[in-house]
This record gives structure tokens, C-alpha cells and sequence, in this order.
């Protein structure tokens, strides 16, 4: 039965909407008092994310407060190294760290597609009851960290500012990376395969650090594995089928590429809308791409800049906004103000209403 509001899949499908539907990237997160209190109660932040009911809790928190399109599963992208038993913890302030980072030809062979309803259950459990909280208010989305995106903090053993040894791997030892973005390609399909089969009705990839690649090593350890998932998922056919979104931070130079098989490509606020939707086929939804800082702007400025991007892709869309997803080019930061992102989300609706 498809959603009470189904904006969100009809402007992935390219079909009529009566305003132009949003959703934003880390929706559920520290910006939100409510958030900071669930986060408090579960005790940690893997202890939040591996607890299906309250990651159900805070990933309806923010439906409640603000007139959004989508609900987006809140989880971590890096689930699947986690279950491949790397060790993931998250120490306050410092972000994840893995205690077995993965950097030698042993540390590959060990390496296995995770049990979806093993290792991984707590996330379809999560699905599963998310869904049914919803109650078909709107569509729910699942998501996935890109095969390159997981390798980089599997092989640093966390975040990086140079990405030193993964690059190093790729260019002295290719083929072993190959291997690592090879098994981790599996895992991905196999863990967004689960997450429709548990209730998502829409799935992304985020190809988060791609843009830290030059364009020759991006078309050989990025762009692969994204198209192999875009091509080998199994997603249905007609408007039973799960759109695919892949969104990649400074992925522009590459988005005819990317836009292979799937439905809707994501852009950072780094290309002009415009320029994003002249450049893709028009069958491609785009989602987009308003820069996240305008947030720490005035609510005049803010309204200002959402109608801007509103017209700017109707502007090269033919005067039509259909198969436009408003969202930010990136996610939501700690420190912005709730009653802001309230505004921007009226704001779409407001301006868009057809």
C-alpha cells in the first residue's frame, strides 16, 4: 500500500506532485533536543543505534516536528564494517574508530558478506518496526555508506584529513584494494537488499568521500562499485520498484557516469541545480542541494535561497519542477537551530505548491 504522502516516490518517478517534496540528510540528530535526551538515555551512541526502538524513537522525532516528505533510518554507514568484526566504537568528540583496521592481504581474506538477519539483525528489526510506526504516514528510506566510502575508514581504522593509506594501498597495491572493494561491493547489495525486504521504500548510497579521489583513481575504486550496485541490485519494476539515490560529496565531474541505473542521483551544493539537471536525462531525479550553512542565516535569507533553488531546476527543467527532492547538499550540524530548519521546510512546500 503505498504512503498516505507519497510526494517523496512520485518526484523520484518523475511524476506529477502537488509541491515539491523534502527530506534532509542527518534529519535525526544532535541539532534536536529530543535527540540529545534519547542519546543521553541509551547511553552511547552504538548503544542508540543497535537498539531498534529507540533508533525507531529518534528516527520519528523529527516527523514530529517538522512537515518532511521522508523518514530516513537512522543508523550509521558503517554497520556493515562493524559486522565484518572490525570493532567500531565512537569515542565523544573524536568520531568512529575501528580497533582491527583492515591493511594487509590477511586482513582481506578474513573478510565475509555479513548475516543480514544475523550481525546485522538490529537494523531490519529497526526497519521492520519503523514501518509499522509510520503507518504509511511517509515513505521510509534505507541507506548504505559507498563500497570506497566504508573501505577508507576500514583501512585508516577511522576518519582522515589525507586519507594516507588507502591511497598508498591503491596505488602500490591495487589489486589488493580491488579485493577489499570487492567483497565490501557484496556486503553493500546484500545489506540494501535486506533493508527493502525489512520495509524500505526507497534506498541511497552516500559516496561520501569520493570527491577526496583524483579522476582517474575515482573511476577505478569508486565509480565501479557504484554502478555494479546500481546494476545488480534487485529493486522491482514499475511503481512497485525501490528508487535508488546515490549522492556523493564532490561527485560532480562525474554524474552522467553515475547516473546509469538508477533513479536519482544526489548533489552537493558545490554544481549549480541547474547545471546538474541539464547535464543528467531527464528520467533521473535529482536531490538537492541547498548549501547547509544558509541554515545559520536569517529565516528571510533562508526562504530567500530555497526559492532560488526551487526555480533555479525549474528553470532548466522547462518551467516544470517535477523530478526535483529538495534537501540539503550535505547534512544537518549539531549546532543549528531547529525553528531554522522549520523554515526551510515550509518554505519548499510554501513555494513549490503547485
Amino acid at each position: 500500500m503505498p504512503p498516505t504522502n507519497d510526494r517523496f516516490l512520485r518526484a523520484l518517478r518523475g511524476q506529477p506532485v502537488d509541491a515539491t517534496p523534502v527530506w534532509l540528510m542527518r534529519q535525526a540528530g544532535r541539532y534536536l533536543p529530543e535527540y540529545r535526551a534519547t542519546r543521553a538515555k541509551a547511553g552511547s551512541f552504538m548503544a542508540l543505534a543497535t537498539n531498534p526502538e529507540l533508533a525507531c524513537e529518534v528516527t520519528l522525532q523529527p516527523l514530529a516536528r517538522f512537515d518532511l516528505d521522508a523518514a530516513i533510518l537512522f543508523s550509521d554507514i558503517l554497520t556493515i564494517p562493524d559486522a565484518m568484526g572490525l570493532g567500531l566504537t565512537f569515542a565523544e568528540g573524536e568520531g568512529p574508530r575501528f580497533a582491527r583496521p583492515v591493511r594487509t592481504a590477511a586482513d582481506i581474506a578474513r573478510l565475509g558478506v555479513p548475516d543480514m538477519e544475523g550481525e546485522l539483525r538490529y537494523v531490519m528489526a529497526a526497519l521492520r518496526l519503523i514501518r509499522r510506526e509510520l503507518g504509511g504516514r511517509v515513505p521510509l528510506i534505507g541507506f548504505s555508506g559507498s563500497p570506497w566510502t566504508l573501505a577508507c575508514y576500514m583501512v585508516e581504522g577511522g576518519g582522515s584529513d589525507n586519507f594516507g593509506r588507502i591511497k598508498a594501498m591503491a596505488l602500490s597495491e591495487p589489486a589488493l584494494l580491488h579485493q577489499l572493494l570487492s567483497v565490501v561491493t557484496a556486503s553493500v547489495i546484500a545489506y540494501l537488499s535486506a533493508q527493502r525486504a525489512a520495509g524500505a521504500q526507497a534506498l541511497q548510497v552516500f559516496d561520501t568521500w569520493g570527491g577526496a579521489l583524483a579522476p582517474a583513481h575515482y573511476r577505478e575504486f569508486s565509480l565501479p562499485y557504484l554502478q555494479r550496485i546500481a546494476r545488480e541490485l534487485e529493486r522491482g519494476t514499475g511503481d512497485d520498484r525501490t528508487p535508488l539515490i546515490v549522492f556523493g560529496k564532490g561527485n560532480d565531474p562525474y554524474l552522467e557516469e553515475l547516473a546509469q541505473d538508477v533513479e536519482a542521483l544526489g548533489v552537493d551544493w558545490t554544481i549549480g541545480l541547474g547545471e546538474a539537471r541539464r547535464r543528467v536525462p531527464k528520467h533521473i531525479a535529482l536531490q538537492g542541494n541547498l548549501d547547509p550553512a544558509t541554515l545559520y542565516a536569517s529565516p528571510e535569507a533562508i526562504t530567500r535561497e530555497v526559492a532560488r533553488t526551487l526555480d533555479e531546476y525549474a528553470a532548466a527543467n522547462g518551467g516544470s519542477r517535477e523530478g526535483h527532492v529538495f534537501n540539503l547538499g550535505h547534512g544537518l550540524s549539531p549546532d543549528m537551530d531547529p525553528e531554522h530548519v522549520r523554515v526551510l521546510v515550509d518554505a519548499v512546500h510554501a513555494h513549490s505548491l503547485r
